[in-house]
């Protein structure tokens, strides 16, 4: 009696579960329906209401947005420039930059970690007059250099990485391979980094995410079209004079902009699930 009454609560849990998984993924996913729906429709037809109903438009709004004055092609290939670097550089030297901390005693160690954990706290935009200053003196305006290098120095990418070398890094293994005479650069390249493809999986998502939506660094640098990213050459669309503003094109764009940041997900999905299901190696 007993065993059914605990197996009764376990599957009304579950089917609670389920049910609150299944609402906030239609919330997820709702807005995404929206956008492809919109899409299809003209500017016209955009300007009378909401409809769930995908219209036949989708075609004219694309050759409108790749026959028109914005780069749109060239935007995507510097975005996926701008971001692929980005998320490389933040993610390798994050991560070395944890195993640093992790692996190594040292005086100050627990300082420089507080010190890293601060500059979290300071926004973008304070040190964005100094940072256009100093890229005009090294003549890096109009350039990626800006966008992509400073994402070398990442403080939320540290501190998670340091979270999962603490659980999933034990100290023995490391020992265990400075005793076979591997080099340290051996070590972090050959071990602490398939061991953690699961956060760097992670991180490479949310960092190339974070990048390629990124509109406030590029718009401060950037200056011709051809070296502008789709957030940019968005905002230039919809800021367009009345008699060309078509906001079919611009839902269109939009859209078009997501595919590769879907794609990123969809190839490294399975690294995060099987990463999560597999676990980390524990002491």
């Amino acid at each position: 009696m007993e065993e059914t009454r605990v197996s009764a609560s376990t599957h009304v849990r579950r089917v609670i579960a389920y049910v609150v998984l299944a609402f906030l993924s239609f919330l997820c996913l709702f807005w995404f329906f929206i956008l492809f729906i919109n899409a299809t429709r003209s500017h016209s037809a955009l300007t009378k209401g909401f409809t769930v109903i995908p219209s036949t438009n989708l075609l004219k709004n694309l050759n409108k947005l790749f026959h028109g004055s914005q780069p749109v092609v060239r935007g995507l290939i510097n975005s996926v420039v701008v971001s692929s670097g980005t998320a490389a550089l933040s993610v390798y030297f994050s991560t070395m930059t944890a195993y640093a901390i992790h692996a190594y005693d040292f005086k100050g160690k627990k300082a420089i970690f507080t010190f890293i954990l601060a500059i979290m706290m300071i926004p973008t935009q304070v040190s964005a007059l100094g940072f256009i200053q100093w890229m005009t003196k090294l003549n890096l305006m109009d350039n990626f250099v800006p966008l992509i290098v400073p994402g070398i120095a990442a403080p939320i990418t540290f501190f998670f990485m340091k979270q999962y070398m603490d659980s999933n890094l034990p100290g023995s293994l490391i020992e265990a391979a400075r005793i076979d005479g591997a080099t340290e650069f051996k070590i972090f390249n050959s071990i602490v980094l398939p061991l953690m493809i699961p956060a760097i999986a992670v991180q490479v998502i949310f960092t190339f995410v974070s990048s390629w939506n990124n509109y406030f660094t590029p718009a401060l640098v950037l200056k011709t079209d051809k070296m502008k990213t789709l957030p940019v050459l968005i905002a230039q669309l919809r800021g367009a004079d009345f008699l060309k503003f078509d906001m079919g094109v611009v839902y269109a764009m939009i859209a078009f902009s997501i595919f590769p940041v879907i794609i990123v997900y969809l190839i490294l999905s399975k690294y995060i699930v099987g990463g999560v299901t597999a676990g980390g190696v524990k002491e």
